[in-house]
């Protein structure tokens, strides 16, 4: 088959459409940050096709080599692959119990795979597309082995972060060498690497350039996000460099040449050819030629991933696919910004995060309420936030009140007029008929957004749909009419159920769950075809008189603010954790020797006065019973208490500390307290039992 490497061959109508999903790290479970990138946006729009009526392979899997699962394996004593069968098992029970509708998700450490990514080196190899390089790597002589990227930490050479790995500076994102490094440590040992000649091969992105300038800058200029157009164009400029395929590690796919004893593919090199190995295992399955859905030019192929991935899925990946010279290119890269959390950047290691699993746990049957709000908060062009109080917020004044209560209405009073039954219309008024063309022009508005990948807009219109309903019911007022005019009421239900009916189809892809639900109260099925979509704007009607529909069923239930409030506390706690964690003890003081210690004369006393010191934030005036005598002490801990609650403690004094003017009044000594882990002042108590005031303390 031939390259389609010519921008100006793209096809107005595709035959087929490969649809590819970021592969998930197998290291951790999916949270909202990778719903809202990558996962939500491309199922919605393997729906919306398949809605439509096309071929459609959406394909994923998990990606399970590289170093930070060999560093989760060697922290938890396991081994590599007991950590991806763990986490693989958690992401694919998530995907499928959250409406995500993969037609295939496999996983990297399948034998399909390692056969798959094995054969495309070996075609490049044997094409000469590679370099082969002795180059000095860093070595750890304490761990006895090279240190691949993840394995090393240090000073990014872009932004100062002294925390970035090896391949990429996770605080500005740019992707470096390990040998780029600012002081650089080994993360096995803490120990300064040397550098040790290594053999390994590279691919020579500069070869590329040229072509990847003219496919991407010139041909997809206007319909590439500016975002991922932006960054592609900021690497180019600054030049493409031979890139390495292979590591010296001994987890992941080991290489097949000979002199790649003791290395493997290197993960960004094997994960995207997943998608392959994926394909090829959906087309067996399925009794299907997998080829034309990479290698056929009437294929469109779109790669669904988050901004950190743009670098591998546009010049990478393209420039390999190139290489091998049989494989179609992605039409386009939509690739999201990053989603934050309550304002602070989302992070697995400090559990900052909304984790899928446990999402599905706390509000089961409420898949779609995430989906939703994920879609209306998207962060298409820039980094947005995620809140508890706007998925709340968004739930109960959108959900409930415009989507639910107009289906509910609608459901109640036909029910309750007609038995269930659609009525039949009589002569359709000027408001009837305008409210049906608009229906009927909303398949077009919601696939026009849709297919521009403005997922958050296709989202909001289909919410406007649903308003249309509710403006029509309570501009054409049934529950009034019906009392007057039984005909009239008539119509008017039957143009309010044609509306239920086309948003039973048209919310699909964004609320499948309860798209289901809404065609279950329809009865909806027996009335479709195939291309569902296309039917809302070309049947004459939806739903036809003498029609019979089911119950009422709440679509949409209210989030009360308990609910919310044990979220934020969720979050309260793990950021409590993170600071405690993260707390630096005071190193020890210079020694003193015992004569010094015996120089402080500590005794037990008790606070019998304490007042607030005027205009001073931190400051008590207290008067404390030391049993030597009653003494005016001045203690920095108004913060922490109220002048109430200290009256009667006993504490700790130290009774001959030279007398200081602190604020014009005279302090003759000093409270002992020290600060718990969420920074609150805490007096060193002496024990309350048969103590007595004035007792030394040794």
């Amino acid at each position: 088959m031939t390259n389609n490497f010519n921008h100006n061959n793209r096809m107005n109508t595709p035959k087929r459409y490969t649809i590819t999903a970021a592969l998930p790290y197998t290291n951790g479970p999916i949270h909202i940050g990778h719903l809202a990138g990558v996962y939500v946006p491309a199922d919605i729009y393997a729906r919306y096709l398949r809605l439509t009526g096309n071929d459609v392979a959406f394909i994923g899997g998990s990606d399970e080599h590289g170093v930070p699962i060999t560093i989760k394996a060697k922290n938890e004593g396991v081994t590599p692959q007991d950590v991806v069968d763990k986490y693989h098992a958690i992401i694919k029970k998530s995907f499928e119990d959250f409406g995500i509708t993969y037609d295939n998700y496999s996983r990297t450490s399948a034998k399909i795979h390692h056969e798959t990514a094995s054969e495309f080196f070996k075609t490049l190899n044997d094409k000469g597309e590679f370099i082969e390089e002795t180059s000095e790597q860093l070595y750890d002589a304490k761990a006895n082995q090279f240190l691949a990227d993840r394995f090393v930490v240090g000073t990014c050479p872009k932004c100062g972060n002294e925390e970035s790995y090896g391949d990429q500076c996770e605080n500005c994102g740019t992707s470096h060498n390990a040998t780029d490094l600012i002081n650089p440590k080994s993360a096995i040992t803490g120990n300064v690497p040397t550098l040790k000649q290594t053999k390994h091969w590279f691919l020579p992105l500069d070869r590329y350039e040229a072509f990847l300038k003219e496919w991407i800058l010139v041909g997809h200029k206007k319909d590439w996000k500016p975002n991922v157009y932006g960054q592609v164009k900021s690497w180019i400029d600054d030049g493409l460099r031979p890139r390495a395929v292979t590591r010296d590690l001994d987890w992941g796919i080991p290489v097949p040449a000979e002199g790649g004893e003791g290395k493997v593919l290197y993960v960004w090199f094997d994960a995207p050819i997943g998608y392959i190995s994926s394909t090829k295992e959906w087309a067996a399955r399925e009794g299907k030629d997998w080829e034309p859905y990479w290698k056929d030019k009437d294929t469109k192929m779109v790669h669904f991933i988050g901004k950190d991935n743009i670098v591998f899925h546009c010049i990478i990946f393209p420039a390999m696919l190139k290489a091998e010279g049989s494989y179609i290119l992605p039409e386009n890269v939509p690739a999201n910004e990053f989603l934050n959390l309550e304002g602070n950047k989302l992070s697995t290691s400090k559990n900052w995060a909304v984790w899928l699993p446990e999402y599905l746990e706390d509000f089961p049957g409420q898949q779609d309420v995430l989906r939703y709000v994920l879609t209306a908060n998207a962060p298409e062009t820039k980094d947005n936030d995620f809140t508890w109080k706007d998925f709340q917020a968004r739930n109960n004044n959108e959900l409930v009140a415009i989507f639910g209560n107009f289906i509910n209405r609608v459901v109640v009073l036909t029910n309750k007029y007609y038995d269930g039954f659609v009525p039949t219309p009589s002569d359709l008024l000027e408001i009837d008929q305008e409210t049906l063309a608009t229906l009927k022009a909303y398949p077009d508005v919601i696939a026009s957004s849709i297919e521009r990948y403005r997922f958050r807009e296709a989202g909001q219109e289909l919410m406007n749909l649903a308003r249309l309903g509710n403006k029509y019911l309570a501009d054409a007022e049934p529950w009034k009419v019906i009392k007057v005019d039984a005909e009239r009421t008539k119509t008017i239900m039957y143009v309010a159920l044609q509306i239920a009916s086309a948003l039973a189809t048209l919310s699909e892809p964004f609320l499948p769950f309860t798209s289901t639900k809404l065609k279950n109260i329809l009865l909806h099925a027996n009335l479709t075809s195939e291309a569902e979509w296309n039917t809302i704007k070309t049947k004459e009607v939806l739903l036809p008189a003498g029609h019979k529909i089911g119950e009422a069923e709440l679509l949409f239930s209210k989030v009360e603010d308990e609910t919310i409030q044990k979220q934020l506390d969720k979050l309260t706690a793990s950021k409590k954790a993170n600071e405690a964690a993260n707390k630096v003890v005071e190193p020890q003081k210079e020694t003193i020797t015992f004569d010094d210690f015996t120089k402080l004369d500590l005794r037990v006393g008790t606070i019998l006065e304490a007042e607030k010191m005027p205009k001073a934030k931190k400051l008590l005036v207290l008067k404390v019973d030391t049993g030597i005598d009653v003494r005016t002490i001045v203690s920095g801990i108004a913060e922490s208490f109220t002048a109430e609650e200290v009256v009667g403690k006993k504490v700790t004094v130290l009774v001959n500390l030279a007398p200081r003017a602190l604020r014009g009044v005279e302090s003759e000594g000093m409270i002992l307290m020290t600060e718990s882990e969420d920074g609150k002042l805490v007096f060193v108590n002496p024990d309350t039992q048969n103590v007595t005031n004035g007792l030394a303390i040794s």
